[in-house]
């Protein structure tokens, strides 16, 4: 067996290192150490393990096992029916999610079991309800029951059964009172206030027991409570099933 000792080897000019023309083959048991580099510009075939202490930058690989965390300065690129896995532990990915298919953005929202949108990212609570400031994501939503109260001198006033359950008029002259909205089996009650003479009436949308609206006191300061539950809505036409209590003056 032949052996070549020396420190240092350097190629003839002495002013690099030689090129191994047929490369070289290190024994089990040994390997090639140093505080410097080692740089490829070629491929490089491994058939055993390889142990990096420090960093390793590499480009083009097929597969990477890695114990500790991977960072790819320029990004990772998924090929076509290819994906990102995790047996175990969490992937993090930062960005806007823009270019991921199946993630849901937002959420849906739904009235009485109809969505009225979705992918929704923001939802904007009209007056009549106190949001606190988020805090550890939470933020605590008070809705209190609304007031419609509308005020006429003659004409028609229009209750909107979407937006308060209970309501208060003010009459004066001749009023009529029609209604707008509304779920089916909602509950709601009218007060009704004279404010000098008035005559109220009511839409064909009331049905009342008798079947026949009642009279209403037409005196001033007189008061007088309808309430009904709403039977229908929607293109059949609204049934409001009403019942009147008058003259509480």
């Amino acid at each position: 067996m032949s052996k070549v000792r020396s420190d240092n080897i350097s190629n003839r000019a002495d002013d690099g290192a030689p090129q191994l023309v047929y490369g070289a083959e290190v024994p089990v048991g040994y390997g090639i150490t140093g505080a410097g580099f080692i740089n490829v510009s070629g491929a490089s075939t491994f058939s055993g393990n390889v142990t990096v202490g420090g960093t390793l930058t590499y480009e083009d690989v097929t597969n990477i096992d890695s114990v500790g965390l991977i960072t790819a300065r320029s990004g990772i690129k998924v090929g076509a029916g290819q994906s990102i896995s995790a047996i175990s532990g969490t992937i993090y990915y930062y960005g806007d999610g823009s270019n991921l298919d199946g993630v849901v953005s937002g959420i849906e929202l739904q009235q009485a079991g109809s969505s009225v949108g979705t992918s929704l990212t923001a939802i904007n609570f009209a007056s009549g309800a106190t949001l606190t400031t988020g805090s550890a994501g939470i933020s605590t939503i008070t809705i209190a029951a609304g007031l419609n109260t509308a005020a006429a001198s003659g004409g028609a006033i229009t209750l909107n059964l979407s937006s308060a359950q209970d309501h208060k008029v003010t009459a004066t002259g001749i009023t009529t009172l029609t209604v707008s909205g509304g779920t089916e089996g909602d509950s709601h009650t009218v007060r009704i206030i004279n404010s000098g003479i008035a005559t109220v009436g009511f839409s064909t949308y009331f049905l009342f027991p008798s079947g026949s609206a009642p009279s209403l006191p037409t005196a001033d300061g007189a008061i007088s409570l309808v309430s009904f539950t709403i039977n229908r809505v929607g293109a059949g036409g609204t049934q409001l099933l009403a019942g009147a209590s008058l003259n509480f003056s």
